[in-house]
């Protein structure tokens, strides 16, 4: 027990090192936002404000949580191009994805909603605003993720490159999906938003929640590559196992729509 948690502790540490050198710009943009995902995990516990029913400082904290991995994540990555312009990449992610987790802090302490709030035109507004630095920052992950698909990198595994290309791939999928739940203006399918959720991310128990496939879809983009890299090795088990990552977020998103919950409460 004690080698596993030297050899874990020693991984983490070579990891975190090797981002900052690989992306000093996306890795300290990644601390702050883990460190404000951290602080919002703890309002959750001592502030009383509260949106939908649940502690204002659930979605911040996810928000934060999920650029901090996203940011890590790209700065590995982007490391590996050939001729990649990383400077416009940096700047154009930080503020983009700065911007909605800024404002959705800001909702959050005013007690208000950051996404579907129509109640007054600057809320609707600086929505808007949040969905388009959102597909800004997706397309450009699509750009480099086409980037991974049209070069070679023989200094790497190709079932590494492959997890890379997969991951990439069904992020960008998954994050426009987003959009099934702006054109509802709601991301509850079958009853109202705020009703009974699971601990912590509140995904719907009653209800039909796309969430939950936005969630693992985009996530595919951390999950996918340390699986293809640590135990999948080989090419054609890290497609196989990508198409049913993909399945599984396909299913979440069916079963969403059809107003099904996903976890039964």
């Amino acid at each position: 027990m004690n080698l596993l948690k030297h050899y874990v502790s020693n991984t983490m540490t070579s990891f975190i090192e090797n981002v900052k050198l690989r992306n000093e710009t996306l890795f300290y943009f990644g601390l702050i936002c883990l460190v404000f995902a951290i602080i919002c995990l703890i309002l959750t516990k001592v502030s009383d404000t509260q949106v939908l029913g649940v502690s204002a400082w659930y979605k911040p904290f996810k928000f934060a949580l999920s650029t901090f991995l996203y940011a890590w994540a790209m700065a590995w990555y982007c490391y590996e191009l050939p001729t990649f312009n990383i400077n416009s990449f940096n700047w154009a992610i930080i503020i983009l994805l700065g911007f909605e987790v800024i404002y959705v802090a800001i909702q959050a302490g005013r007690g208000q909603l950051s996404h579907y709030n129509s109640t007054a035109p600057i809320y609707s507004f600086l929505y808007s605003m949040m969905a388009l630095a959102a597909t800004l920052a997706t397309l450009y992950t699509a750009y480099v993720g086409l980037l991974f698909f049209t070069n070679e990198f023989p200094h790497l595994p190709v079932h590494y490159v492959w997890g890379i290309r997969m991951g990439i791939f069904i992020f960008v999928i998954f994050s426009f999906e987003g959009f099934v739940m702006g054109s509802r203006l709601s991301h509850t399918i079958g009853g109202e938003d705020g009703d009974t959720g699971i601990f912590l991310v509140n995904w719907s128990t009653k209800f039909g929640d796309p969430r939950i496939a936005h969630f693992i879809g985009m996530h595919a983009l951390q999950v996918l590559p340390l699986l293809a890299y640590y135990m999948l090795k080989d090419i054609k088990l890290t497609i196989f196992i990508s198409i049913l990552y993909g399945i599984l977020a396909i299913f979440t998103l069916v079963q969403a729509l059809q107003g099904k919950p996903f976890f039964r409460g």
